[in-house]
């Protein structure tokens, strides 16, 4: 059982910056494609960004420009850098790990963003 724990929300102003980190409890990690979703109160969860185990990246084009996803694996973890955030950036932020038909989810951190 893979579990991964996200880091870094919080309250940050419109315009401000985050970085969220997830770490992976598996060495296993590194063939996972790995990503980060939200979900804001009322609305559906929505792909935020996810990046291979090679490196290639989708984002959604609400970040786009703004967000940035990296991956770690010798250290298991990936990072998702958002800047230029706006208020309706707020959301739980959740970490997704998937090969074929397994995926695994974090428990989400909190990030909202206002003045």
């Amino acid at each position: 059982q893979v579990q991964l724990v996200e880091s870094g929300g919080g309250l940050v102003q419109p315009g401000g910056s985050l970085r969220l980190s997830c770490a992976a409890s598996e060495s296993i990690f590194s063939i996972y494609i790995m990503g980060w979703y939200r979900q804001a109160p009322g609305k559906e969860r929505e792909l935020v960004a996810r990046i291979t185990s090679s490196g290639r990246t989708v984002y959604a084009d609400s970040v786009k420009g703004r967000c940035t996803i990296s991956r770690d694996n010798a250290k298991n973890t990936v990072h998702l850098q958002m800047n230029s955030l706006k208020p309706e950036d707020t959301a739980v932020y959740h970490c997704n790990a998937g090969l074929g038909p397994v995926e695994y989810w974090g428990q989400g951190t909190q990030v909202t963003v206002s003045s």
